[in-house]
């Protein structure tokens, strides 16, 4: 049961963190590894996947407004213009290999939200955040088996 419970926490710290909500799921992450409450496979699966949930949410929020405006969204959903404009200016530079960092802090939740204002095709989408998202804790879960 407790590996139940660990891995629906790592789902949710996972999901919110990948929204426009300002969050982090690293953490959540390396201390389920280190009390080796869930099957480490596991816990990768689970991270990787509701991750790119999340940015599926924000793909979800960019279609919405390239289609009714922002106006249109509750304040607290509106994205921030900097970063807005930032990652706007990665996407239009990047292309869709930018999407492979949609697991960067600060940068990569706006990415994902600009890429659904863009009529980004989700299929493609999805493929590539996972990846990023998949790679970046593959990474953790490898620097940790190296540590302990």
């Amino acid at each position: 049961m407790e590996a139940f419970w660990s891995l629906a926490g790592m789902a949710g710290a996972a999901f919110v963190a990948a929204t426009l909500l300002p969050a982090q799921s690293e953490a959540v992450y390396l201390g389920i590894l280190a009390a080796r409450s869930a099957d480490p496979l596991a816990l990768f699966v689970v991270a990787s996947l509701a991750n790119t949930a999340g940015s599926v949410v924000n793909w979800w929020l960019g279609r919405l407004i390239a289609r009714h405006g922002v106006e249109k969204l509750p304040q607290r959903l509106r994205p921030d213009p900097l970063r807005f404009q930032q990652a706007q200016g990665w996407f239009s530079r990047f292309g869709w290999p930018s999407l492979l960092f949609a697991w960067l802090p600060l940068a990569g939740d706006p990415l994902t939200f600009v890429a659904g204002t863009l009529n980004f095709p989700l299929g493609r989408f999805i493929l590539l955040v996972l990846a990023g998202k998949a790679g970046r804790y593959a990474m953790l879960w490898a620097g940790w088996t190296a540590l302990t």
